[in-house]
């Protein structure tokens, strides 16, 4: 939901596309490490965020390097070359430690699945995670998000989770988040490069478990499914420090397993990635969380009888 025009490009998707907190091109992620994709950094998205309104209107000043241009044909080459670059996937790299992402390989099949047919948590359940002997305790909030918490509690009760890496963490210069629940992590001859590319396969299908999208605005009846809201949209969850949420690809309904904790409150990301929930105890342990630390064990503590 932006005003900036679009340019829709018809281009064959690159091998990866990753599933993250900051897939479109104005919310980049400040804070992400150096990684060979475009970021706020980068002279070319400088100029494409200053000017990306402003295309072809005469002369005016760039917020990116605060020189004046009048080149419409510039910005045209430059929006361009920046459109190109973020439909071809470069900002959603394969690198652990680049964008927080959960990527898709290519020919990956996917469950259509819908609310329907995916478990739900009717109210409350709390969960534990064990990490370097060290204790987290959530809150899952299946009143405002039951389809999400639904498949997170369902993931733990298969032990989906149990023995899997946290292949994405960022703490510096500004804590971002931790991130894990790649299934074939717990492979330790899978290639590092290829960690943060898997999700839930359902092994009555055999094939991936994709859940939509969930956001409950506030004072709302019932949850909205596979759209997004504009910033500052009062909702019922949203990213405080200690929020619990999953991650998707720039598809909306691609969460599967993969999950990220906030080390901060990360407002930019509220009305587009679904939170389910909070840390209630032990966000000392999710601080010291470390690239490449194991989630040693997750079990449900209480409210599994809400799992539908």
């Amino acid at each position: 939901m932006h005003d900036a025009p679009v340019l829709t490009l018809s281009i064959t998707a690159p091998a990866i596309q990753q599933r993250t907190p900051n897939g479109n091109p104005e919310r980049l992620h400040p804070y992400s490490q150096s990684s060979p994709q475009l970021s706020s950094s980068t002279p070319l998205f400088r100029h494409e965020a200053s000017l990306w309104t402003n295309l072809g209107k005469g002369p005016l000043k760039c917020e990116g390097c605060m020189q004046t241009h009048s080149s419409p044909m510039r910005f045209k080459f430059l929006k361009a070359l920046a459109v190109l670059a973020i439909a071809s996937g470069l900002l959603w790299t394969a690198s652990p430690s680049s964008a927080l992402a959960t990527p898709q390989f290519e020919g990956t099949v996917i469950a259509q699945a819908t609310e329907a047919n995916l478990p739900r948590l009717d109210g409350k359940a709390v969960i534990e995670l064990t990490i370097n002997g060290g204790t987290i305790t959530v809150e899952l909030d299946g009143t405002n998000a039951p389809i999400t918490a639904g498949n997170f509690v369902d993931l733990i009760q298969r032990g989906t989770y149990d023995g899997t890496v946290f292949h994405r963490v960022i703490h510096e210069p500004k804590p971002f988040v931790a991130q894990g629940g790649d299934p074939q992590s717990k492979d330790p001859k899978v290639p590092v490069n290829r960690l943060g590319t898997g999700g839930f396969i359902d092994p009555d299908l055999g094939l991936e478990r994709n859940v939509p999208l969930e956001i409950k605005k506030a004072g709302a009846d019932e949850p909205t499914y596979s759209r997004t809201f504009r910033k500052g949209t009062d909702l019922e969850l949203t990213h405080k420090r200690g929020a619990i949420a999953m991650a998707r690809s720039q598809n909306l309904d691609s969460a599967s397993s993969q999950f990220y904790i906030a080390l901060s409150q990360l407002d930019f990301l509220d009305g587009s990635y679904a939170v389910f929930g909070y840390v209630t105890d032990g966000m000392d342990v999710v601080d010291a969380i470390e690239q490449g630390d194991r989630l040693t064990s997750a079990k449900v503590i209480s409210g599994a009888e809400n799992l539908k």
